[in-house]
């Protein structure tokens, strides 16, 4: 199995679009657009995020779309974010990814956040040396509700 990184294409985009569609990711991932289903929405945040100073990368595996991976804020203040479809969880690629893109971003501290039951993004953020920093709740837009957050930090 190749994971590899490579920049964002627009024929990435409805991949993406359907992948952070799926209820059960969506759920998982808690935090997420209001609205998921809204395409205009969602192209019009990616339209932004891609004129920004953010890395954006998409996640192949063997030359396959499977997500996207990225590092975006202040420095100072990054943040990591990922979504791995979820017909591949529990392969190693979102780990591979995820360390294949901070070895990409040198800045650190970089930081993250996954919903506090999100056992399987604690532990890739783990194996890839982020550590608990702190705990916070958010309001969930997946879950419609207010959720315990851990926030993980990456020093150098």
């Amino acid at each position: 199995m190749d994971v590899v990184l490579r920049e964002v294409h627009d024929s990435d985009l409805p991949v993406f679009f359907r992948q952070t569609n799926d209820p059960e990711s969506l759920r998982m991932a808690a935090f997420t657009a209001k609205d998921p289903t809204d395409r205009a929405a969602f192209d019009a945040h990616w339209e932004r995020i891609r004129a920004s100073s953010n890395v954006l990368r998409t996640v192949l595996v063997d030359g396959d779309v499977v997500g996207s991976a990225a590092v975006y804020g202040e420095l100072g203040a990054r943040e990591v974010t990922y979504w791995i479809d979820r017909s591949y969880w529990g392969r190693g690629i979102a780990t591979a990814a995820l360390r294949a893109l901070v070895a990409e971003v040198p800045d650190r501290p970089l930081h993250a956040r996954a919903a506090a039951d999100n056992t399987g993004s604690l532990r890739v953020l783990e194996k890839c040396g982020f550590r608990v920093s702190g705990h916070d709740r958010g309001f969930a837009q997946a879950r419609d509700a207010e959720i315990d957050e851990v926030v993980l930090t990456l020093d150098a």
